[in-house]
């Protein structure tokens, strides 16, 4: 079959240049701010809510948001719904209200060294490790897709794409910092917004609007109808029973997978840290919040439409479900193919140039957001701990540009694991299951429990860890259960966060806690509510106010969850 190829001309290339230049020129911008390394690595903790909040959104719309999730979108329908309202925003209030308090207070410059204020040295390690490891991994995603677009446009060789889609993004990260990635991000935002909302809105015409999209997708086979509910998700979950789909979607991916996704992931803790006070800091989620709500319906949606009115895709999806292997791999796509299959069928020239923007800013915005977090926590919490210590500061900014070069070369290799995959959420949840689950049962527990000694950080991080990979090896490798759609991920997650919770424990009883004048600000029942909060919170609007702007947040995402119920 004919590869993919999307029939761009001279209009979208110009608008594509034209987007390339704006963005190595901001990089160039953002160099005049970086003097040290604490510019370099979190802008000198000097924006505005409203930049961080944009760029804490826009950090999340690289691979896993666009691609992954119309893919997702096209396998699975309005259950897709489920990583951002039940999966995402109920995390980032719970962020924003509770937890960034302690991070921003304590002036930690990174998450893992949050560990190790809490924690000691052992959590510490561990975390900085399974980061660095996860964040080069994913990165990988963004550059494979990256490269991806760069072959479906121009045909050249995906090793090529990767190469130079690497090179851009080491350009402007190792010339601006992370104020370059943070204010490329919300360039990148707008981008995508313009990019993806004309696809959708030309999409839904084109299959007769929002009840010709409901009427084809239910008469889509004997699955159609569950598609265009939300719950109980059973496709999505691998569960044959309601309940335990809605245990799973509910426990497994809003509570262990979301949590640990979102309050421990320093990608996106980064950009709220680079806030220049606490309430700047928990409002960068919770405004990051609104249009996370809003994105499913430019994301998911496209992906629906592609899977019924894109003929490829339709066919590969009908003989998937049939279990016709053969047949699905003789159309030549995947459904990571759903969003570009769109584009290549619906968009006139002009907009298909606004649209591949869109999709490069989206790879290039998570693959900065992954290596920006990657050349930090490489450079404070490995290189400065426990190699180099007590070095000038300009060592460590250095240091901090090797390491932006080392990741964005590793990660032309880790995109070669990322592209073995045909839906790549089973790969990235597969990651989340392994390194942010057990964080953040030991952030937790650690955090409202001062009794939890560092043995028992350490030793629970280690354990939760080798659980998820052993379960997902059992169902992968040696076949001893089978658990389809996102199952297995979520019960991975799960079992990750019980043994981590369940080690710590009982190590907690048999070792000793630091003493309870070292857990101030580190602690919720140490630290007095004065340090949590601005002076002068109290005193700003309510729509400048983290509790009851997280409040009609919270209140919005519910009412979505019944509406599309």
């Amino acid at each position: 079959m004919t590869p993919l190829r999307l029939d761009a001309h001279l209009i979208d290339y110009v608008i594509i240049a034209l987007y390339f230049v704006f963005v190595l020129g901001v990089g160039w911008w953002a160099k005049r701010g970086v003097s040290n390394s604490i510019e370099f690595f979190l802008s000198g903790r000097s924006l505005p809510a409203w930049v961080t909040g944009l760029a804490f959104v826009s950090a999340n719309l690289g691979a896993v948001e666009i691609m992954g999730m119309s893919a997702t979108g096209a396998q699975y329908g309005f259950p897709t719904m489920h990583y951002f309202w039940v999966g995402a925003v109920p995390a980032m209030l719970f962020l924003g209200v509770v937890m960034m308090p302690f991070y921003y207070g304590s002036k930690v410059r990174s998450v893992p060294e949050f560990m190790r204020m809490r924690f000691g040295t052992g959590a510490h390690l561990v975390n900085s490790i399974s980061f660095a490891v996860a964040q080069l991994l994913i990165a990988g995603v963004n550059l494979s897709l990256l490269a991806t677009i760069v072959n479906r446009l121009l045909g050249w060789p995906m090793w090529v794409g990767l190469v130079l889609a690497a090179a851009f993004v080491l350009f402007y990260i190792t010339v601006g910092g992370l104020s370059a990635a943070i204010y490329n991000e919300v360039l990148q935002f707008f981008v995508i917004v313009a990019a993806l909302l004309p696809l959708t809105l030309i999409g839904l015409h084109r299959v007769g609007g929002w009840s010709g999209l409901k009427d084809r997708v239910a008469g889509d086979g004997m699955l159609g109808a569950e598609q265009l509910h939300t719950w109980p998700g059973q496709q999505l979950s691998g569960f044959s029973s309601p309940l335990l789909s809605v245990i799973g979607i509910v426990f497994g991916l809003g509570f262990v997978l979301s949590f640990g996704y979102w309050t421990t992931n320093f990608v996106e803790v980064q950009r709220a840290m680079a806030s220049k006070s606490i309430t700047a800091a928990r409002m960068t989620p919770i405004i990051g919040a609104f249009p996370k709500m809003l994105i499913p319906f430019i994301v998911i949606i496209p992906g629906m439409i592609s899977a019924v009115l894109v003929g490829e895709m339709t066919e590969f999806k009908q003989a998937e479900a049939a279990g016709d292997a053969a047949t699905a791999a003789a159309t030549g796509v995947t459904y990571n193919d759903a969003l570009l299959l769109l584009m290549r069928d619906v968009l006139p020239n002009g907009l298909l140039g606004v649209a591949i923007a869109g999709l490069l800013a989206a790879f290039m915005a998570g693959m900065a957001a992954n290596i920006s977090a990657f050349n930090t926590v490489v450079t404070y919490d490995l290189y400065e701990q426990y190699v180099k210590p007590g070095a000038e500061d300009g060592h460590y900014l250095k240091a901090g540009r090797v390491a932006t070069v080392l990741a964005s070369v590793i990660a032309i290799f880790t995109a070669l694991i990322a592209s073995a995959f045909s839906n790549l959420m089973d790969y990235l949840q597969t990651l989340f299951g392994f390194f942010n689950a057990p964080l953040f049962a030991t952030f937790i527990l650690g955090m409202f429990w001062r009794r939890m000694t560092p043995t028992a950080g350490w030793t629970g991080l280690v354990a939760g860890t080798l659980s998820a990979i052993a379960l997902w090896s059992a169902s992968t490798f040696f076949g001893l259960f089978d658990l389809p759609g996102q199952g297995l991920a979520f019960v991975s997650a799960a079992t990750a966060f019980v043994v981590d919770i369940l080690v710590s424990v009982v190590v907690t009883m048999v070792t000793k806690p630091k003493p309870a004048h070292e857990l101030k600000g580190l602690v919720y029942s140490e630290t007095p509510k004065t340090d949590l909060v601005d002076a002068e919170e109290a005193d700003l609007p309510f729509w400048r106010r983290p509790v009851p702007m997280a409040g009609i947040a919270l209140a919005l995402v519910i009412g979505l969850n019944i509406v599309f119920a």
